[in-house]
């Protein structure tokens, strides 16, 4: 079984949680899920990250009862396990968009679901409902994916960018940086074709630091 067939049978194995509003796929498994017919050209890892507001935890509990196929791990509950090789892992993490700082993360406690909550997770914005081969699910906001960004998405990078601490900023501007100098890697995007739109963003970004 390939992996595109146990991802997005994993998606619909999970379909009763994805629908919970506010639910998002977030993590390696985005760039896959971006490429026209999900073609997987990516295998990063073989999980799905599962973003889960602290808001509706109660109803993806509820949802989580009518998932088959998978199962809660005994040592890390809120890590679900395939129980065949048709299906991967999926992870759940918590967000809670009060935090202020990027960096902030707690713990939920929960017998049933605890989850690791992550301020971070509240920069990929409220995200946007998609159909991947018949499957409904929400991924993060196109702000946080360069290469599908419009100019309206821009401008929320640029809201973001200034919610950052200065380091932060300063870590953001140095990672561009070096993406736009990554030469081409089998299996991997080549980062040399959007060497322009890269070298953009970061002009605009400079621009909001009066001081660089």
């Amino acid at each position: 079984m390939s992996f595109r067939e146990q991802l997005l049978a994993t998606l619909r194995a999970i379909q009763p949680v994805l629908r919970v509003p506010g639910v998002t796929v977030v993590g390696s498994e985005l760039p896959n899920l971006l490429e026209p017919n999900v073609a997987t050209t990516l295998v990063i890892s073989k999980d799905v990250d599962v973003a889960v507001p602290v808001t509706v935890h109660r109803e993806v509990k509820e949802q989580l009862r009518h998932v088959r196929g998978l199962h809660p791990s005994a040592e890390e509950p809120s890590v679900w396990l395939p129980e065949s090789e048709e299906l991967i892992e999926v992870n759940f993490v918590g967000r809670d968009d009060s935090l202020a700082d990027p960096d902030d993360s707690y713990l939920l406690e929960d017998a049933e679901l605890p989850l690791l909550v992550f301020g971070l997770l509240s920069l990929a914005g409220k995200g946007r409902l998609c159909q991947v081969e018949a499957i409904e699910l929400t991924l993060p906001s196109n702000a946080g994916l360069l290469l599908t960004a419009g100019e309206e998405d821009l401008v929320e990078v640029e809201s973001l960018y200034l919610r950052l601490r200065p380091d932060l900023r300063y870590a953001a501007r140095s990672n561009l940086s070096l993406l736009s100098l990554l030469e081409a890697r089998r299996g991997m995007p080549d980062p040399r074709l959007h060497r322009a739109r890269v070298a953009t963003l970061l002009r605009r970004l400079e621009v909001l630091e009066p001081d660089l």
